[in-house]
């Protein structure tokens, strides 16, 4: 382990102890930043050298004060020689120039000497501080950059079950707020937290070369100090944790507003809206004034704990000097306060930082939540291969629930290749959970779901989610071109091979006119779109796909007569030669189908054709399709 690691190992000891969960989570925060070889060494050696620098100014101008306070009591001192030690020597070395220059100059040339020293050493100081702070920056960003892909990447992989368990507002403010949290407080403590007890190391050092006496007595109220301030860190980060929380209410809250508000103007619903909206903006808001509140208290407090030490020392000196116990000038005094009050700015950004970082810690947690979230959905260690569907879907009594509610029992269903399998029955008996098991949105409860005779949890999801295209009642549409919407998730494609696509689903016709054609963006959700060419979107880019095994869940359900029939004309199209599962409440769209399987309560009570279905007395399926030809 290098001097760094140990360096950065006892930091976060000190900083954290005993919470070794916050210090894990902070860790693992800063693992975001990997590898750490592009930013630390730079860091370290830009920190140690601005550090340094920044702090001998207080005891480099001590020399001029005794010049022109005291007098210049003259002779030039021997040639120091390193004997006593290399701080030592530095020190006599630097008086033997000081001393050279008096006589040469005068008390104004030592002045001018000790005053470019100074400078010369502030120069270098902020310098190596903006180096480090430019190294701090890519490290920042990257590991924002590397929080938020990895939570992008975490939520494409989840199954559909997980988002159905969760809010909207809660997840997007993982992304938003949890992650802008983590990098105002917790990513942008990361210097304060490696730089400023460094700064502390090296001000105490010289503070102990320059009176062990009084610095002695002044590590002793530390103690107090540092517990002051982890007292009010603890009651910030429950806070900071339920505010977080609430902040998700709100996202969702917007989502919900924005997507339904069409029906909230509908309903005069505005006011009935905004009202759930301010009692949960004014405990947001509450929440927030006691966080605020607390993180301006820890600055305060810190900085008057810093000055009262700061008069305990005059107090203590005087007191020493009076009894002559004190080898120190007066002037040598004054440096060492201005040493110890350039301590006070790094332990006070520490206090502050503690306090960030709870609050921080609090949103990385929500984060991990997400992070660290098990897929139900889980890919097989030794998957069966699959390249094309050859012969049959199989439902082997398979029974599904979510949770404890059961949705389908006992199914037993054999759909083959080429066929076209239709699914009816009331809303609630199961019909779109039965589709969403053959891609393995969700897992069977028991039996198998088998294709080509293997359990379809031995093949890849990749492998087999590229056997199926699929067209749902509300068109998943994305905010982009007409030609990236029908060519989403294919790579390579040409123009014609997107025009093609767009003939067999009726689709060209009204592309063609848009303002840019392909090129035309469609708008959040195809908004700028009828709910007619939406759908037609959809079965181009499942044309486009060309799969074998097509799921059609009511796809024409929300559609006009006109456009019914163009969309229904475009379904015939793209389920020639395929293998089609079709969720329909229309009758009328299904009746040439294979095979009709009507479900109630979540099981297959009758199956046929159309003419068949029909002929059965006081069949549910007869029932149903009377009702809609009346």
């Amino acid at each position: 382990m290098n001097l760094h690691n140990l360096y950065q190992n006892f930091v976060l000891l000190w900083f954290f102890k005993p919470d070794n969960r916050r210090m894990k989570d902070f860790l693992r925060l800063l693992s975001f930043a990997k590898p750490y070889g592009r930013y630390w060494p730079k860091y370290v050696v830009f920190t140690i050298i601005g550090t340094i620098a920044g702090t001998l100014n207080f005891v480099l101008i001590a020399p001029a004060l005794e010049v022109i306070f005291e007098g210049y009591k003259g002779g030039i001192p021997e040639n120091p020689v390193m004997t006593d030690g290399f701080i030592r020597y530095l020190t006599d070395y630097y008086y033997y120039w000081l001393a050279i220059f008096t006589e040469s100059h005068g008390v104004m040339g030592a002045v001018l000497f000790v005053v470019g020293i100074v400078f010369l050493a502030s120069m270098i100081a902020n310098a190596f501080r903006y180096f480090s702070q430019r190294t701090l920056t890519s490290l920042r960003t990257n590991v924002v950059k590397n929080i938020r892909k990895a939570i992008y990447d975490k939520i494409c992989r989840l199954n559909v079950g997980f988002f159905q368990q969760q809010r909207k507002g809660d997840i997007l403010s993982s992304i938003s707020s949890d992650v802008t949290e983590v990098q105002a407080s917790v990513v942008n403590s990361f210097q304060v937290i490696f730089r400023e007890p460094l700064m502390i190391i090296v001000s105490i050092a010289i503070l102990f070369i320059m009176s062990y006496q009084l610095t002695l007595f002044t590590l002793i109220a530390l103690p107090a100090a540092t517990y002051f301030i982890g007292r009010l860190a603890k009651k910030l980060k429950s806070t900071a944790s339920e505010s977080q929380h609430i902040m998700g209410q709100i996202l969702s809250i917007f989502e919900e507003t924005i997507s339904g508000i069409k029906i909230i103007k509908a309903f005069n619903a505005e006011k009935y809206v905004t009202e759930q909206f301010d009692e949960v903006n004014n405990r947001h808001r509450s929440l927030n004034k006691r966080i605020m509140n607390r993180i301006e208290l820890a600055s305060p407090m810190s900085e008057f704990l810093g000055v009262a030490i700061v008069c305990l020392i005059i107090l203590y000196a005087a007191v020493m000097m009076l009894n002559y116990d004190m080898d120190m000038s007066i002037t040598k005094f004054v440096a060492y306060l201005g040493v110890y009050y350039n301590l006070l700015a790094p332990a006070k950004n520490l206090a502050n930082s503690y306090s960030n970082i709870n609050r921080g810690m609090a949103s990385g947690q929500r984060i991990f939540a997400i992070l660290d979230q098990q897929n139900a959905i889980t890919e097989p260690e030794q998957p069966a291969e699959i390249s094309g569907f050859t012969d049959k879907i199989e439902f082997r009594d398979v029974s599904f629930q979510y949770a404890t509610e059961p949705v389908l029992m006992h199914i037993d269903l054999t759909i083959p290749k080429g066929k076209t399998y239709a699914l009816v029955g009331h809303s609630g008996a199961g019909k779109s959970t039965i589709a969403d098991l053959i891609p393995r949105f969700y897992d069977v409860t028991s039996g198998s779901l088998c294709i080509d005779g293997t359990d379809i949890r031995q093949y890849r999801l990749n492998d087999l989610t590229k056997l199926m295209g699929i067209v749902t009642q509300e068109p998943i549409l994305f905010n982009d071109t007409v030609f990236n919407n029908i060519a989403f998730g294919i790579k390579d494609v040409t123009e014609e091979q997107v025009i093609a696509a767009a003939r067999i689903a009726n689709a060209h016709e009204f592309i063609e006119p848009l303002e840019n054609g392909y090129y035309t963006n469609i708008g959040d959700r195809g908004s700028r779109l009828s709910g007619g060419q939406r759908q037609r979107l959809a079965i181009a880019r499942a044309v486009l796909k060309n799969p074998p095994i097509l799921i059609l869940d009511e796809a024409t359900s929300a559609l006009d007569t006109e456009s019914e029939r163009l969309v229904q004309d475009a379904l015939t199209k793209l389920m020639t030669n395929r293998t089609s599962i079709v969720i329909a409440h229309r009758l009328s769209t299904i009746k040439h189908a294979d095979c009709i399987c009507v479900l109630e309560a979540g099981s297959i009570i009758e199956q046929g054709t159309h003419n068949e279905l029909l002929a059965v007395e006081n069949g549910v399926y007869k029932h149903l399709h009377s009702m809609q030809v009346k």
